[in-house]
Protein backbone atom coordinates (compact mmCIF):
# COMPACT_ATOMS: atom_id res chain seq x y z
CA UNK A 1 0.00 0.00 0.00
CA UNK A 2 1.36 3.39 -0.99
CA UNK A 3 1.64 5.96 1.79
CA UNK A 4 0.11 9.33 1.00
CA UNK A 5 2.45 12.18 0.23
CA UNK A 6 2.87 14.85 2.85
CA UNK A 7 1.29 18.10 1.71
CA UNK A 8 3.28 21.27 2.12
CA UNK A 9 2.11 24.86 1.87
CA UNK A 10 3.41 26.76 -1.13
CA UNK A 11 5.95 29.52 -0.72
CA UNK A 12 3.33 31.95 -2.00
CA UNK A 13 0.92 30.92 0.75
CA UNK A 14 3.60 31.22 3.44
CA UNK A 15 4.54 34.66 2.12
CA UNK A 16 0.90 35.75 2.12
CA UNK A 17 0.40 34.53 5.69
CA UNK A 18 3.52 36.28 7.00
CA UNK A 19 2.82 39.49 5.05
CA UNK A 20 -0.76 39.55 6.36
CA UNK A 21 0.42 39.05 9.93
CA UNK A 22 3.12 41.71 9.57
CA UNK A 23 0.68 44.11 7.97
CA UNK A 24 -1.85 43.53 10.77
CA UNK A 25 0.81 44.12 13.44
CA UNK A 26 1.99 47.23 11.61
CA UNK A 27 -1.50 48.68 11.24
CA UNK A 28 -2.22 48.05 14.92
CA UNK A 29 1.11 49.61 15.91
CA UNK A 30 0.46 52.73 13.80
CA UNK A 31 -3.07 53.03 15.15
CA UNK A 32 -1.91 52.71 18.73
CA UNK A 33 1.13 54.96 18.28
CA UNK A 34 -1.05 57.81 17.03
CA UNK A 35 -3.94 57.14 19.38
CA UNK A 36 -5.20 60.51 20.58
CA UNK A 37 -5.73 61.04 24.25
CA UNK A 38 -3.94 60.00 27.38
CA UNK A 39 -0.99 57.63 27.66
CA UNK A 40 -3.10 55.48 29.98
CA UNK A 41 -5.57 54.81 27.15
CA UNK A 42 -2.75 53.90 24.81
CA UNK A 43 -1.22 51.59 27.42
CA UNK A 44 -4.58 49.88 28.01
CA UNK A 45 -5.06 49.25 24.30
CA UNK A 46 -1.50 47.97 23.82
CA UNK A 47 -2.00 45.54 26.71
CA UNK A 48 -5.37 44.51 25.27
CA UNK A 49 -3.93 43.84 21.82
CA UNK A 50 -1.02 41.84 23.26
CA UNK A 51 -3.41 39.90 25.52
CA UNK A 52 -5.62 39.11 22.51
CA UNK A 53 -2.61 38.12 20.45
CA UNK A 54 -1.25 35.68 23.02
CA UNK A 55 -4.65 34.16 23.84
CA UNK A 56 -5.43 33.70 20.14
CA UNK A 57 -2.22 31.70 19.71
CA UNK A 58 -3.04 29.67 22.83
CA UNK A 59 -6.58 29.00 21.64
CA UNK A 60 -5.38 27.97 18.20
CA UNK A 61 -2.92 25.49 19.73
CA UNK A 62 -5.54 24.17 22.16
CA UNK A 63 -8.06 23.52 19.40
CA UNK A 64 -5.48 21.81 17.19
CA UNK A 65 -4.11 19.69 20.07
CA UNK A 66 -7.61 18.45 20.88
CA UNK A 67 -8.80 17.96 17.30
CA UNK A 68 -8.57 14.16 17.25
CA UNK A 69 -8.82 13.31 20.94
CA UNK A 70 -9.15 15.29 24.14
CA UNK A 71 -5.62 15.77 25.48
CA UNK A 72 -6.27 18.52 28.01
CA UNK A 73 -8.26 18.76 31.20
CA UNK A 74 -11.67 20.45 31.26
CA UNK A 75 -10.25 23.17 33.49
CA UNK A 76 -7.57 23.98 30.92
CA UNK A 77 -10.36 24.34 28.36
CA UNK A 78 -12.04 26.88 30.63
CA UNK A 79 -8.75 28.76 31.08
CA UNK A 80 -7.99 28.91 27.35
CA UNK A 81 -11.50 29.79 26.16
CA UNK A 82 -12.08 32.12 29.14
CA UNK A 83 -8.78 33.92 28.57
CA UNK A 84 -9.57 34.46 24.91
CA UNK A 85 -13.12 35.66 25.66
CA UNK A 86 -11.86 37.94 28.43
CA UNK A 87 -9.11 39.40 26.23
CA UNK A 88 -11.48 40.06 23.34
CA UNK A 89 -14.24 41.37 25.60
CA UNK A 90 -12.07 43.74 27.62
CA UNK A 91 -10.33 45.08 24.53
CA UNK A 92 -13.66 45.63 22.77
CA UNK A 93 -15.06 47.31 25.90
CA UNK A 94 -12.01 49.59 26.16
CA UNK A 95 -12.23 50.53 22.51
CA UNK A 96 -15.98 51.15 22.71
CA UNK A 97 -15.67 53.32 25.82
CA UNK A 98 -12.72 55.35 24.54
CA UNK A 99 -13.60 58.97 23.84
CA UNK A 100 -12.11 59.27 20.34
CA UNK A 101 -13.34 59.94 16.83
CA UNK A 102 -15.58 57.08 15.53
CA UNK A 103 -13.47 56.81 12.37
CA UNK A 104 -10.40 56.24 14.51
CA UNK A 105 -12.28 53.63 16.55
CA UNK A 106 -13.21 51.87 13.33
CA UNK A 107 -9.57 51.84 12.20
CA UNK A 108 -8.43 50.40 15.53
CA UNK A 109 -11.25 47.85 15.55
CA UNK A 110 -10.68 46.62 12.01
CA UNK A 111 -6.90 46.42 12.42
CA UNK A 112 -7.40 44.52 15.71
CA UNK A 113 -9.76 41.99 14.10
CA UNK A 114 -7.35 41.65 11.16
CA UNK A 115 -4.60 40.88 13.68
CA UNK A 116 -6.69 38.19 15.38
CA UNK A 117 -7.70 36.51 12.12
CA UNK A 118 -4.11 36.57 10.84
CA UNK A 119 -2.93 34.98 14.11
CA UNK A 120 -5.19 31.98 13.55
CA UNK A 121 -3.98 31.62 9.96
CA UNK A 122 -0.33 31.96 10.99
CA UNK A 123 -0.72 29.45 13.83
CA UNK A 124 -2.30 26.93 11.47
CA UNK A 125 0.40 27.41 8.84
CA UNK A 126 3.18 26.97 11.39
CA UNK A 127 1.52 23.90 12.90
CA UNK A 128 0.93 22.34 9.46
CA UNK A 129 4.62 22.80 8.62
CA UNK A 130 5.63 21.23 11.95
CA UNK A 131 3.33 18.23 11.43
CA UNK A 132 4.54 17.75 7.85
CA UNK A 133 8.13 17.72 9.08
CA UNK A 134 7.26 15.14 11.74
CA UNK A 135 5.37 12.98 9.22
CA UNK A 136 8.33 12.98 6.85
CA UNK A 137 10.67 11.94 9.64
CA UNK A 138 8.30 9.13 10.68
CA UNK A 139 7.60 10.57 14.14
CA UNK A 140 4.14 11.06 15.61
CA UNK A 141 2.35 14.35 16.21
CA UNK A 142 2.97 15.25 19.84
Amino acid sequence: MKTPAVRHDTRAWKLQVWVSFGLAVGLCAVGLAYLPGEDLHRAFMVMGYVFCLSTAFALSKFIRDNEVAKNDTPMWSVVVWGGFALAMGLTAWGLYRMDINPTYKAFLGVSWLFLISSVFTLAKTLRDAHEAKLAESGRTFE
